[in-house]
């Protein structure tokens, strides 16, 4: 079933920069590219940070995990490679793009690893790339 799953889109999801004054405010990473939009201005406009993109991820990837009979719960186990290509500007839209990578079953439980690229909307190249292992847990 998981190792069939043909790649899935998310949705769209806007990086404007409220959202990149609170990342930076919960982080308390307030490095003047993600936040002084004005000495930014001349060079594109600030940029979110790279965690913040990599952590919507999770947000992305409820728009597209299938339906997982007896499913309990799943976990974020954790990534064996993740590269932020490039940079997202204040205001950009970002969407997941993810493709089973490998699933390997154990006992009441599915070791997920997926193939994950966050496009900028408009953009030719990336944002980041990663290879992101999820743990779903079924009933036994």
């Amino acid at each position: 079933m998981l190792r069939d799953m043909p790649p899935s889109l998310s949705r769209w999801y806007e990086i404007g920069q409220d959202r990149i004054n609170a990342f930076a405010d919960v982080t308390e990473d307030w490095q003047f590219i993600h936040l002084d939009e004005e000495r930014m201005a001349s060079q594109g406009g600030t940029m979110a940070h790279g965690f913040l993109t990599l952590s919507m991820l999770s947000a992305m990837s409820y728009d597209v995990q299938p339906e997982i009979p007896g499913m309990v719960q799943g976990l974020n186990y954790g990534f064996d490679r993740i590269r932020f290509v490039s940079p997202v500007r204040a205001g950009q839209r970002i969407r997941g793009r993810f493709s089973v990578a490998d699933v390997v079953e154990k006992p009441g439980r599915y070791d997920v690893t997926w193939d994950v690229t966050v496009e900028i909307d408009g953009a030719d190249r990336p944002a980041l790339v990663a290879k992101w292992i999820n743990v779903f847990e079924v009933e036994a």
